[in-house]
């Protein structure tokens, strides 16, 4: 059973997805979640992460300096054993120390089909908004693997939507979302069945 550690700054809904997942879906019995840390003390994520027992911590990077922020990140990782990191809407860049310790074994969902629509801002409904003012006729998401750039590393999968010429920035999220909260459990698995 490999344990998840799983990044967020929001309301969790990709969190939410895989803990579903490893109880009851393609993950159970392979992947459990043995924690969530957040970048932010308020992200309803917490909430999820109580409410399914798992353990969970907050580190608030607003009050924290950088080193002392890394540092407990780090430890904590280390101290839950952590096989693989889940970044899940978590809106930090991840320290180069952590990069490093866990090269291959940190995930990153994104809400757009990568390379197009990746980098640095590119994120949430700023992905969205741009999508439909380059009027692409598809969008998706993309889990792959996470290095020291936005955006950059390996892709694991990735699954399209269409978009209809009326849809706006909204539609396309909600499309979006639907397709993140499938294939990121099935990332997951894949990379540990590779990994065995």
């Amino acid at each position: 059973m490999k344990r998840l550690a799983v990044l967020i700054s929001g309301g969790g809904s990709n969190l939410q997805s895989i803990i579903d997942s490893s109880k009851d879906g393609i993950l159970k019995n392979i992947a459990e979640v043995a924690v969530v840390i957040s970048s932010n003390p308020d992200a309803f994520g917490l909430q999820r992460a109580k409410t399914a027992n798992i353990k969970n911590f907050s580190l608030d990077c607003k009050k924290m300096q950088r080193e002392e922020y890394d540092k407990q990140m780090l430890d904590i990782l280390k101290e839950c054993k952590a096989d693989l990191i889940c970044m899940a809407g978590y809106m930090k860049k991840l320290p180069d120390i952590i990069v490093s310790e866990y090269k291959k074994k940190i995930l990153n969902i994104h809400p757009a089909l990568l390379p197009k629509f990746g980098g640095k801002g590119m994120y949430g409904h700023f992905v969205h908004e741009a999508v439909v003012k380059a009027k692409e006729k598809k969008s998706g998401a993309t889990v792959h693997f996470a290095d020291e750039n936005y955006d950059t590393g390996e892709i694991i999968i990735q699954e399209s939507v269409n978009i209809e010429e009326n849809d706006t920035a909204d539609i396309v999220a909600a499309k979006v979302l639907k397709i993140e909260h499938k294939i990121y459990p099935e990332a997951i698995k894949k990379v540990i069945e590779n990994h065995k």
